[in-house]
């Protein structure tokens, strides 16, 4: 279970773009959630280690194009994206 401040949800799918800036490497992760009462969720944080952690996440053009593929695995979370920012 990922605890929300919507409450508990168990993770559905998740793409996760791997990154790194300077000396620094993580992944950028955007997660469908769903909540106990069915409500799905998008989280979008970054990880390192192997742990999703909050602040602010940063994509280059590049990072965006790699994330627009990588949805192609997740259709329900691509779904969600695309029901939010239709493709043209």
């Amino acid at each position: 279970m990922i605890r929300t401040p919507f409450g508990a949800a168990t993770l559905v799918e998740e793409v996760k773009v791997l990154q790194s800036a300077a000396d620094a490497s993580f992944a950028s992760l955007v997660q469908l959630l769903e909540t106990e009462g069915g409500d799905a969720l998008v989280r979008v944080c970054y990880s390192t280690g192997g742990v999703a952690r909050r602040g602010p996440v940063t994509f280059r053009r590049a990072d965006l194009r790699r994330l627009g593929k990588m949805l192609a695995k997740a259709p329900r979370l691509r779904a969600i994206v695309e029901e939010a920012a239709p493709p043209r």
